[in-house]
């Protein structure tokens, strides 16, 4: 088997067999990897904690024909502040399960990479509430499923732009309004993070704009994905 070194986030993990585990990652050069971490659930593993979401680690590791073997993991960032702070874990933990739905097998997607860690690295130093909501957005983005949010899907008027048309792809004018109403403030919120200014969307604190960007947000990744969002909680859906 041949060994390769990558840089890569874990996005989850299973149980395999009595003392090992499958642990599935976002890597920057391979895509979204298998790998099957041998007598990880051991207390004497030298492993440890390393191999736990949302840990992004340095890699080397055996390519196998369906499963990879994890040959060694250090340490870059395990994300302490996220992992001890409930809220803040929850809010990755539904980054990394839009990331293993959008990422494909095998296939190196650096810039969804470079975001995730970009996000978690956002979130660590304090619980910027729209830190996902500005992820999912710029993940559909990147995979071609951006919200049109500049102007009227329907006629491209550039605005006001006052209803969210999800079928459609985005927000539609006061003449063609069709589905959920859209607040002036998350218009603008949601200009700001598809627009290159996600650094502003992120100072955005105040409860209403932040919930409803929120649904918003998942609502556009939900339908792309054609699923629901198990690890996105009754609260980010009011």
């Amino acid at each position: 088997m041949s060994l390769y070194h990558d840089r890569g986030v874990v996005l989850r993990t299973y149980k395999l067999g009595e003392a090992d585990r499958i642990v599935v990652l976002l890597t920057r050069g391979h895509g979204k990897v298998r790998a099957v971490a041998k007598g990880v659930r051991k207390t004497k593993s030298r492993f440890g904690g390393r191999l736990e979401p949302p840990c992004h680690v340095d890699l080397l590791v055996y390519e196998g024909r369906e499963l990879d073997i994890v040959s060694q993991a250090e340490t870059i960032d395990h994300f302490r502040t996220v992992r001890d702070d409930l809220d803040r874990l929850g809010r990755a933990v539904s980054m990394l399960e839009a990331t293993d739905q959008l990422a494909q097998e095998r296939q190196p997607n650096a810039r969804l990479y470079d975001m995730l860690v970009g996000a978690l690295c956002a979130l660590a130093p304090q619980d910027a509430p729209l830190v996902v909501a500005g992820f999912f957005l710029k993940a559909l983005a990147l995979e071609g499923f951006g919200p049109h949010v500049e102007a009227c899907v329907v006629c491209g008027s550039p605005g006001p732009l006052v209803s969210w048309a999800i079928e459609e792809g985005g927000l539609r004018c006061g003449p063609h309004r069709q589905g959920p109403v859209v607040s002036p403030e998350a218009v603008e919120v949601l200009q700001q993070i598809l627009g290159g200014r996600l650094g502003n969307a992120l100072n955005e604190t105040r409860p209403p704009v932040v919930s409803e960007v929120d649904h918003l947000a998942i609502r556009a990744l939900e339908h792309q994905l054609e699923r629901r969002l198990r690890s996105v909680t009754a609260f980010h859906r009011t």
